[in-house]
């Protein structure tokens, strides 16, 4: 059935979607522990929504026809703890390298092949011994919304989620390469027009759609580099329906590589200081990425990508019950809803010292009668926090 309202605000619960389809009995177990009723959309549901498909047969837009899960298992080899000073180190060298790569860049010279691998490579490691301590550390260490930045935490979501659905190592690596590099065309665009405050007039827009292609030139004129890699960093600007560009391919045209790297670039935009809108909370960019499923995002890779981050992403701010402010410093994979906090302000907004660790899912008691929960997610950036006080 399709939850389209509940007894309370959505802001009171954890669920990331205002409305959504009920799918496994832990929606249901989550339902009832926030509401005592629910109201459904008899025309939304699984049922309704199999048949129009059945009766309208294939349409723009509809499923593409590929699988978006391998068979390669990844076990954590490290906590998030042990791996934090690793990732530590992994980000910095990162960072210098991507910035040596887009200089390079800007000078007229050839991208330097071997810097951007090795780069993705070290990322690669640090995610498969663990997934939470590199994406902890690259929201930490967030600084604003530079080309830069945004490389680096493309390549790191989609390595985490080419992870989560277990493609092989020599997958995330190309994925890793497809998110470090696929905006490096934006280097040829003006100043003023990428960072120009408020919507782009439409030929405005016409000269930043051409940062694909110049995408597309650095890359083949690369050597060293995956051959798919020009091809593969076309793509996130593709939508599902045939309404993106720069080609308007559609559904199986765009691919899985496609597919995630526009879900990643969506969230990683929203969830950004932005010139030209709002910055999103991580659940408000979910929801806009639920809404738009099937039309500009394949929706089964939606759900997956909400599944891989987990309704409160590691990185997040978020505010407790008790009126604290924690960090999600990881995962309890079994119970998203549930994840580990690390509080760093007090209730009344004060540095909390020392920091108190909170693992949800053992629910430590915030009252007597009271577990601590969640009660709301904050934008990235709202509380800045040294990376240094976690675990270094």
């Amino acid at each position: 059935m399709f939850v389209s309202e509940l007894d309370r605000p959505w802001t009171d619960t954890p669920f990331a979607f205002q409305g959504f389809l009920v799918r496994t009995p832990a929606h249901i177990e989550a339902l009832r522990k926030y509401c005592r009723t629910v109201f459904i959309d008899a025309e939304r549901g699984k049922d309704v929504e199999e048949a129009r498909r059945a009766a309208s047969g294939p349409a723009a837009g509809a499923a593409p026809e590929f699988a978006i899960r391998g068979s390669t298992a990844y076990r954590e080899l490290e906590t998030v703890e042990s791996e934090f000073a690793r990732a530590h180190e992994v980000h910095s060298h990162c960072a210098a390298d991507v910035a040596e790569l887009f200089a390079e860049v800007q000078a007229g010279r050839i991208l330097e092949a071997k810097r951007a691998r090795d780069a993705v490579a070290r990322m690669t490691g640090s995610l498969v011994r663990n997934p939470n301590a590199l994406m902890l550390l690259a929201r930490l260490a967030h600084k604003g919304q530079g080309l830069q930045e945004r490389a680096i935490n493309s390549s790191i979501y989609l390595i985490a989620f080419g992870r989560f659905l277990q493609l092989s190592r020599d997958d995330l690596e190309l994925l890793g390469l497809v998110g470090l590099l696929q905006d490096i065309g934006k280097l040829e665009l003006p100043d003023a027009l990428l960072g120009k405050r408020g919507h782009l007039a439409p030929a405005e827009f016409k000269v930043a759609k051409t940062h694909v292609q110049h995408s597309i030139e650095i890359l083949r004129a690369t050597p060293g580099l995956p051959a798919r890699l020009a091809e593969l960093a076309a793509l996130h600007h593709e939508h599902q329906d045939g309404t993106g560009y720069p080609e308007r391919l559609s559904a199986g045209e765009i691919g899985l590589f496609g597919s995630m790297a526009a879900i990643v670039d969506a969230f990683d935009a929203m969830t950004m200081p932005r010139s030209y809108a709002a910055q999103l909370t991580p659940s408000q960019a979910f929801g806009v990425l639920y809404r738009l499923r099937g039309t500009a995002y394949y929706g089964a890779l939606v759900e997956q990508f909400c599944q891989c981050i987990g309704v409160y992403p590691v990185g997040s701010a978020v505010e407790l019950n008790t009126g604290e402010i924690g960090i999600v410093i990881s995962q309890n994979p079994q119970r998203r809803l549930k994840p580990r906090v690390m509080v760093v302000l007090d209730a009344a907004g004060l540095p909390a010292r020392p920091h108190k660790l909170l693992d949800l899912m053992k629910e430590p008691k915030a009252f007597a009668d009271e577990p601590h929960h969640i009660r709301r997610t904050l934008e990235y950036g709202r509380v800045q926090v040294e990376p240094r006080e976690f675990f270094l």
